[in-house]
Order: C-alpha cells, then sequence, then structure tokens
C-alpha cells in the first residue's frame, strides 16, 4: 500500500497553525526550529499521518506539498 509523503517547507511557515488545529489524528506538530521569519514550524509525526492531506489543504502559505 502507497501512502501519501508530506514535505514541510519550513521556510513558508508563518506560524497560523491551522495545520496543527485541523489535522484529524493529531500528527502535525511544533517543531521546536525557528525559520528565518521567526516562526515555530512545524513537522509530520510519520507514524500517525494518514495522508489525508487535511494540512495542505488548510495552509494559507503552501508549507505542505504531497508526494
Amino acid at each position: 500500500m502507497n501512502k501519501t509523503k508530506i514535505l514541510v517547507d519550513e521556510a513558508r511557515c508563518k506560524g497560523c497553525y491551522y495545520c496543527i488545529k485541523y489535522c484529524p489524528k493529531d500528527a502535525v506538530r511544533l517543531s521546536g526550529h525557528i525559520n528565518a521569519k521567526g516562526y515555530e514550524t512545524v513537522e509530520i509525526d510519520e507514524e500517525k499521518c494518514i495522508g489525508c492531506g487535511s494540512c495542505y489543504r488548510m495552509c494559507p502559505d503552501y508549507v505542505f506539498e504531497l508526494r
């Protein structure tokens, strides 16, 4: 079974965290990294992620890429 992989472009993140709020599996979390804009970015917990794309659809800044 092929699962969709979610890639995160930390440089684009502005810290709105809609992706965290709308992930049905709580697979998006704070990364502990601060990007050049000064925002704490997010990361994907691949064990929890089901590849549904909710983070991709909710993000206004195109932080996520589905593969």
